[in-house]
């Protein structure tokens, strides 16, 4: 099978377009990759890659070779993971699911508690979510799966329904000016907190500046977590998916009110692409995130 270690390699390097990159994929050594690469450039007698500063960029002879490879390695690895029966029990395989930090807060306990039984050896990786490189980790198999929005994923990839979701607004329960509802007088006259736009969560911002309607802006931050400090310990509101809105007002002096305005709801799901190899336990995984998320 070195051959087909090989092929992996320049197939892992041409997706990438980095050495180091490529090793952290295949769970190698660096030297190891180069030391592949090497032999790789002997067979074919041509450099394959060419190191420059935005990456390996590849030769025209390494182009055409990946159409075939590629497609031959994802076959072989396929008919390979078809004889290798995954066992949750005693596997001590490490995942990589793609969260947001409100997806932290609201799923990740249940993940933990269930794997506790279902997998007890498996190692679980938890990546932030980038809304705008998600795709690329999904297309090149860098994580095993995200749970997050449907809006802002290619429809190319698998896709599995746990709930609908809309937004709310949260603020302090002992907000000096608003009670149980919410004017829209009151929503652009207060100051908010904004999150960033690299969570996903940008339903909010999208339908504000269509509609020609400004938010007077206090506070951006670049994660949902910082939230419940900062809100029960203000005036500010905040607009976030109601759920969320409920743990956090379960925690902390908050609640949450009805927005005054109507704005579309989203879908929350599990997305995934089925990798070349190991495609066993990364589908016993995925129909784990499945079926625990839908218990919730």
């Amino acid at each position: 099978m070195k051959d087909l270690n090989l092929i992996r390699v320049f197939v892992t390097i041409y997706e990438t377009g980095s050495v180091s990159k490529a090793a952290e994929n295949l769970h190698i050594s660096q030297p190891s990759v180069s030391y592949s690469l090497s032999r790789l450039r002997q067979v074919f007698n041509d450099p394959l890659f060419n190191r420059t500063r935005e990456g390996m960029q590849p030769t025209s002879l390494s182009s055409q070779l990946y159409l075939s490879l590629s497609h031959s390695l994802s076959e072989i690895e396929k008919a390979i993971s078809l004889t290798k029966k995954f066992d949750p029990l005693t596997s001590k395989r490490c995942f990589k699911l793609a969260l947001t930090d409100l997806g932290e807060v609201f799923f990740l306990p249940s993940i933990l508690e269930s794997l506790k039984y279902r997998a007890p050896s498996v190692e679980l990786e938890i990546i932030p979510i980038d809304a705008y490189s998600l795709s690329e980790w999904i297309s090149k198999e860098r994580i095993d799966a995200a749970v997050c929005n449907q809006g802002y994923l290619l429809k190319k990839f698998t896709y599995n329904n746990i709930f609908p979701e809309r937004y709310v607004c949260m603020l302090s329960d002992c907000h000096p000016r608003i009670g149980g509802i919410l004017s829209m007088g009151q929503y652009l006259e207060e100051r908010h907190v904004v999150v960033s736009d690299g969570t996903g969560h940008h339903l909010v911002e999208d339908y504000l500046f269509e509609s020609g309607i400004t938010r007077n802006v206090m506070l951006k931050v670049p994660h949902f977590s910082v939230l419940p400090d900062v809100i029960s310990s203000s005036d500010l509101l905040v607009t976030l998916p109601s759920r969320v809105a409920q743990l956090y007002a379960k925690r902390m002096p908050l609640k949450f009110v009805e927005l005054p305005f109507l704005i579309p709801g989203f879908e929350v799901g599990i997305h995934y692409k089925e990798h070349r190899g190991d495609s066993s336990a990364q589908s016993w995984f995925c129909d784990f995130l499945i079926k625990t998320l839908h218990e919730m």
